[in-house]
């Protein structure tokens, strides 16, 4: 008996090319590639795979920024059955080697730009750089059928952001990755003339599987930038008319605040989407007036990524929100007990959908200590609903502190710190005080011309927070460290370790009182 059709992403390359073959499937420094020829590519990166002895189910990594390479080689992985690793190019060596090596990694694709930190992997014995131009490519005489791979076999492994001890690998397969598009399909009604400016980085889950594989699906074009760049944005949405964009908030403020912005041409742009923390309503109503709208999500890397989603319609009725589950999962806040909270009060969030991860590479420990009966994986993240059922995320679990008696969620803090307009960034963690337990310290970062100091922004969030809540130390800061996927390293913070530009410290008078 034949074995059952498993949709996946094996023959995507290949159907768009029967599809849509003369519609501009990547955009890269002027270059314009085609379906038929992106697919041309990946049938000879996939020949190239196959004679180094890639095998379905290996794990092959890539190394470099932003790039059609990246997708060309992303999509001949999957094409031979094997497994993607897009790795992040702002790691150490070392951070680099443990991913490597955690994950099976035997051959890796570098572009040149790479190459002294991919030699000095010592954990690889292949290492193969990427040659590329935009120059038309053939496709191999006798091309190799797609491997029949699909549904629950992995397609990529994606390694969380490391914000706490090693990161891990989430397994995403076939069928997650799919669902996951299916839904952004659904709630942003993504068309198949879309341009899609991905600036963000590709190593990171919601450019590339967000934008580029659901893009990709749909037949339209994406605008790859080789880094996020204020200026290069305002040309690249000019020049190609972007219609959809993904950017965290510091990546929106600082378009925000570019002596371009006033005279900034936007409207091609449809939507604009965010993550990894609510856009200030502020921020909202400034791209508003440019008649931008934005939708924002919550998900993370085990979701592939998208949980839940806010859509245009509701982006400032309900903003703050992260919006409501998506059409093809379930979401639910959930007290101590494993209880369904009732609406207005915090729990933790639980997901379970055929978007959710399979678990975590080698690790059955973690993947087990994630997930409850039901299949429902345990996010690790605090937040309630309203009587609409929107979620609104108040902070990671890990993230709470306790000062006298009381929890604090540093997320509804920060919410509070954002209003000010001087201010363009903060983090909020806690820590230890002889008297309180613990109190809230503010790392802010202020707009150039501001003389802000800690008396005034302490009088700003009194009016609007309880006193126990308001930070009792302000740091002042050029900038906060984060990520190489844009998640603002709290870790960092608390240790308070050496982070070069951001180490330039400057903390007011504290004020000891609760």
């Amino acid at each position: 008996m034949n074995s059952p059709y498993r949709p996946g992403l094996a023959t995507l390359s290949e159907r768009r090319a029967r599809m849509s073959a003369d519609a501009t499937a990547l955009i890269y420094l002027g270059d314009e590639l085609r379906y038929r020829e992106v697919h041309n590519r990946v049938l000879n990166r996939a020949d190239v795979l196959l004679e180094s002895g890639v095998k379905p189910g290996d794990r092959v990594a890539y190394l470099g920024p932003n790039h059609p390479a990246l997708v060309e080689t992303m999509l001949a992985v999957v094409r031979v059955g094997a497994i993607f690793l897009p790795l992040n190019y702002r790691l150490s060596a070392p951070e680099l080697e443990y991913q490597i090596s955690d994950a099976g990694i035997g051959i890796l694709f570098a572009d040149r730009a790479m190459e002294s930190t991919a030699d000095s992997l010592t954990s690889l014995t292949d290492v193969r750089y990427i040659e590329w131009s935009a120059d038309a490519v053939e496709p191999p005489a006798a091309p190799t059928p797609a491997a029949e791979v699909g549904g629950e076999d992995p397609a990529f492994v994606l390694y969380t952001s490391g914000t706490t001890g090693h990161p891990k690998g989430a397994i995403l397969t076939h069928e997650n990755l799919l669902w996951n598009s299916y839904n952004m399909l659904l709630d942003i009604d993504v068309s198949a003339d879309e341009v899609a400016l991905i600036s963000a980085p590709m190593f990171h889950v919601a450019a590339l599987d967000q934008l580029v594989l659901t893009v990709l699906l749909k037949g339209g074009t994406c605008v790859i930038a080789p880094k996020w760049d204020v200026d290069d944005t305002f040309d690249l949405i000019d020049r190609h008319r972007v219609t959809w964009m993904f950017g965290v908030t510091s990546m929106y403020a600082q378009l925000s605040q570019s002596p371009r912005w006033p005279d900034a041409d936007l409207t091609s742009i449809r939507s604009v989407m965010s993550g990894g923390a609510p856009i200030p309503l502020r921020l909202i109503e400034t791209y508003r007036i440019k008649g931008v709208t934005f939708c924002q999500g919550y998900g993370m890397t085990e979701t592939a990524p998208g949980a839940t989603f806010l859509g245009p319609r509701d982006a400032v009725r309900k903003a703050g929100s992260a919006g409501q589950q998506v059409m093809f999962d379930e979401v639910l806040i959930v007290d101590a007990e494993g209880n369904r909270a009732p609406s207005g009060s915090a729990g933790e969030v639980i997901v379970r959908g055929p978007n959710v991860t399979a678990g975590y590479w080698g690790n059955e420990t973690a993947t087990a200590a994630s997930f409850t009966d039901g299949g429902w994986f345990h996010t690790g993240d605090i937040a309630y609903q309203d009587d609409e059922g929107y979620v609104f995320i108040v902070d990671r679990l890990k993230d709470m502190y306790i000062s006298g008696g009381e929890n604090v969620y540093p997320a509804e803090v920060e919410n509070v710190l954002f209003q000010h307009p001087d201010v363009v960034e903060c983090a909020v963690i806690g820590t230890s005080d002889n008297r309180w337990g613990e109190v809230g310290h503010a790392f802010v970062v202020i707009t150039a011309e501001s003389n802000l100091d800690q008396g005034t922004l302490s009088a700003f969030c009194s009016e609007r927070l309880a006193r126990y809540k308001v930070p009792k130390i302000v740091s002042f800061v050029p900038a906060l460290p984060r990520t190489g996927s844009g998640k603002i390293r709290k870790q960092d913070l608390r240790s308070g370790v050496s982070l070069g530009a951001h180490s330039d410290f400057v903390t007011n008078t504290r004020k000891d009182s609760n």
